[in-house]
């Protein structure tokens, strides 16, 4: 089993009406409930808007947190989940399924291995 990253990035959400946001529940709660209960569901969050954001950099060879992403770009991420499936292909449909549940894109990525 291989563990795969599905996210989105804030900026493909889009505008929308809190009704809107709000109709995005149930659906988004039913595919987690789904995954759990087909046993891949590893862990899924959204990452609160506004809050925090501090970065870590050791390159100097002294750690230096600061405030602020460390890169600047003009995306960032809005959530994920972690699933543990067999294959790529079933990696790509529970993908789909939280596109559909969410209402809009998703981007899903393979997890490396724990080295040896």
């Amino acid at each position: 089993m291989t563990d795969y990253l599905i996210y989105f990035n804030q900026q493909w959400v889009g505008d929308h009406s809190e009704e809107w946001f709000l109709s995005r529940v149930e659906p988004s709660v039913a595919v987690m409930q789904e995954m759990q209960e087909a046993g891949v569901y590893v862990f899924a969050g959204g990452l609160e808007e506004g809050a925090p954001v501090y970065a870590a950099d050791a390159t100097s060879g002294e750690v230096v947190i600061s405030d602020g992403p460390f890169v600047e770009t003009t995306e960032f991420l809005g959530g994920f989940c972690v699933i543990r499936v067999p294959d790529d292909e079933t990696a790509k449909m529970w993908a789909g399924k939280v596109a559909v549940g969410c209402g809009w894109p998703q981007e899903v990525r393979r997890i490396g291995a724990m080295p040896d």
